[in-house]
């Protein structure tokens, strides 16, 4: 019992037609790992076995080494994070608020954050935005007095603001487009102690204004009642006088005064 082969060379047609599938697939396969697409929004990290390769790759197609290069992306549109904290403040009460701080990457710091801190776009704001954060408010927040915190909420709020600037800044990793602090909540008793401070304040105020009008207004009259003597009196009688009034003043100036005159009068 014997068995033919058929022999295939890969000078042979089939042979030939089988090497033109490998090469083509190998091919397609190193330019599909050859190119990828940087979005909008977005710039890569290229590692070369691991290591940071290069600056930062922009968006639109980019060109790396096959099967020896990674790509990273990372967000640089602005992003917009709420964070709900708790502090004490300078005389050991507790607040509560919510802190919006917008932020986004630097492009050009997208290669050290990975070599540094982040290997994900993910870890951006829990390695790097949040520590900062919550450093400065409870930075600021622990130098002020609950009362103080309630009545200048946003002055505070914009140091707030600048001290989680400067604090990111130091590294450069990110820019700082801007903090809004919101909902702060205080403990009840406490809010309604400082209410009835304020009123009181305001009541003392307008006490402490009403004394000083007062105290005005006697001055005025006590400078008027020095400034007139009998002439300027009947000067401005004088002034006044409707020619219909019966008895006029005495004239001043005379020893003793003048009687009055009565016009119109029988004596």
């Amino acid at each position: 019992m014997s068995t033919s082969f058929k022999n295939v060379t890969p000078t042979g047609p089939g042979g030939t037609a089988t090497l033109l599938i490998v090469l083509s697939f190998t091919g397609f396969l190193l330019l599909t790992q050859s190119l990828f697409v940087v979005p909008s929004g977005q710039v890569a990290v290229v590692t070369t076995l691991g290591k940071v390769s290069g600056p930062s790759r922009r968006a639109g197609l980019n060109f790396k080494l096959p099967f020896i290069q990674s790509v990273y992306p990372f967000d640089i549109k602005t992003q917009v994070q709420p964070e709900k904290f708790e502090t004490l403040t300078k005389d050991l009460q507790v607040i509560r608020a919510t802190a919006t701080v917008k932020y986004s990457v630097k492009p050009n710091e997208a290669g050290r954050i990975f070599a540094t801190i982040a290997s994900r776009n993910s870890d951006v704001y829990q390695k790097i935005v949040q520590p900062s954060l919550l450093k400065a408010l409870k930075s600021v927040f622990s130098q002020y007095e609950l009362e103080t915190i309630a009545t200048e909420f946003a002055v505070i709020s914009e140091k707030v603001g600048d001290t989680v600037a400067q604090e990111l800044n130091s590294f450069d990793y990110v820019d700082v487009k801007s903090l809004d602090l919101t909902g702060l909540e205080i403990a009840e008793e406490y809010r309604a102690a400082i209410e009835q401070k304020q009123i009181a304040g305001q009541q003392l105020l307008r006490a402490k204004t009403e004394v000083e009008i007062a105290e005005q207004e006697a001055l005025r009259y006590e400078t008027l009642n020095r400034s007139l003597d009998d002439q300027v009196l009947f000067k401005l009688f004088l002034d006044k006088w409707d020619g219909s009034t019966q008895v006029v003043p005495g004239l001043p100036g005379s020893e003793g005064g003048s009687p009055p005159v009565i016009v119109g009068g029988r004596r």
